[in-house]
């Protein structure tokens, strides 16, 4: 049976225990509710344990459209468009808990990620981290694992998933010819890549 988010909170708690810093991943496909479901679970472990968990999200390890070009910005959102060493070496810092750790947040509506959008305080000695390719078993991606004290994936069916992409690119003025394009020729794709090629995690959450 899959866990509540209080029975979650309350698990993740206890196994942090008094350590310095606890790190949890939280993967899923594109449309899975990675950024809605790490923000309630923070705010869950927060009520208990006020100011005690932070949030990273990896969509602000996106290369700029600048360096991707335009040849590569229609594939933006595959696991090669994101600077996968940039969050390696600031999850490292995380972890050390020596000091506050800024990390840069994505905004969706300009397509750009802003440096320094958030900050990781020594308070915050429990952070999830939330995105696509956190567990993808594939070179440089798989190093990311070793940072991580435990991880989840959100299960979500493929017709959910269509939903909500369609959803969301309609909703920053794709018409609907563009948004089935867009959902089908890329998300879904990054989508089964994520439920195909991913390392098991600890704990599946639906």
């Amino acid at each position: 049976m899959a866990p509540d988010l209080d029975t979650l909170s309350r698990q993740i708690i206890q196994a942090a225990n008094d350590m310095p810093r606890y790190m949890v991943a939280l993967a899923g496909p594109p449309g899975a509710g990675k950024s809605y479901r790490s923000e309630q679970l923070c705010a869950a472990i927060n009520r208990k344990r006020p100011g005690q968990a932070g949030v990273v999200p990896m969509d602000g390890y996106h290369f700029d459209n600048a360096v991707l070009g335009e040849a590569q910005l229609p594939l933006k959102g595959a696991p090669h468009t994101f600077d996968v060493d940039g969050l390696h070496d600031d999850l490292e810092r995380i972890r050390r808990a020596d000091r506050p750790v800024a990390v840069p947040v994505f905004d969706r509506p300009l397509d750009l990620a802003r440096a320094g959008g958030r900050l990781i305080t020594l308070e915050q000695r429990i952070v999830i981290i939330e995105g696509n390719y956190l567990l993808l078993d594939r070179p440089v991606w798989r190093d990311l694992h070793a940072l991580f004290d435990w991880t989840l994936m959100l299960e979500v069916d493929d017709d959910v998933l269509v939903k909500r992409l369609v959803a969301r690119w309609l909703a920053m003025g794709q018409d609907r010819a563009g948004a089935l394009e867009r959902t089908h020729q890329k998300d879904m794709l990054n989508a089964q890549l994520v439920k195909t090629s991913s390392l098991p995690p600890d704990q599946r959450w639906r």
